[in-house]
C-alpha cells in the first residue's frame, strides 16, 4: 500500500464519493442481496449510517476517498474499499484504523462474503456467533478481534 494512503474523519461534503464507494463496493461484496448499493439501500445509507456511526475515510494519494469506515462503539459497522483499490491495504489500514481506537473489535459479515469472511479471518478476526438478518434472511457471521 501506498504510505500515501490517509485515514480522515469523515466530512458531510465527502457524501456522495462515500456512498459511490460504498455503492460499488456493496454492489461487488453483495450480489446477493437485492437492491443492494442502490435505491432504498443507498437512501439509508445517507439518512441512517452516515449519520449514525462514526465514519471514517480513507483517501489516496491524490485525495480520491477510496475507502469507508463505519464505527458504532468497538463494532465494525461497515468497511468498504473502492474495487480497483482493492488488494492494497485500505480494508487493513481503516481495520488497524479502528483497533486503535477501540482495541477488541466486532463485525458481523454475511456468511456468503466469502472473500471478506477470509479478509477478516487474515486480520485475526473468530468467530462467536451468528445471526440471521431479519431484513434479508440471510445468515451473518459474528467475529470479534
Amino acid at each position: 500500500m501506498s504510505p500515501r494512503v490517509i485515514v480522515r474523519p469523515y466530512a458531510e461534503a465527502d457524501q456522495d464519493a462515500v456512498v459511490g464507494v460504498w455503492s460499488r463496493s456493496a454492489r461487488l461484496a453483495h450480489p446477493f442481496v437485492d437492491g443492494e448499493g442502490v435505491g432504498a439501500r443507498a437512501d439509508e445509507m445517507r439518512e441512517v449510517h452516515l449519520r449514525q456511526a462514526d465514519m471514517w475515510v480513507a483517501l489516496d494519494e491524490t485525495g480520491e476517498i477510496v475507502g469507508l469506515l463505519g464505527l458504532l462503539g468497538a463494532e465494525i459497522g461497515g468497511l468498504f474499499v473502492d474495487p480497483p483499490s482493492q488488494g492494497r491495504g485500505i480494508g487493513r489500514l481503516l481495520v488497524e484504523h479502528a483497533a486503535a481506537i477501540h482495541g477488541e473489535l466486532t463485525v458481523e459479515v454475511y456468511e456468503l462474503n466469502e472473500r471478506a469472511c477470509g479478509f477478516y479471518r487474515r486480520m485475526g478476526f473468530v468467530p462467536f456467533g451468528s445471526r440471521v438478518e431479519s431484513e434479508t434472511g440471510l445468515t451473518l457471521l459474528q467475529l470479534r478481534r
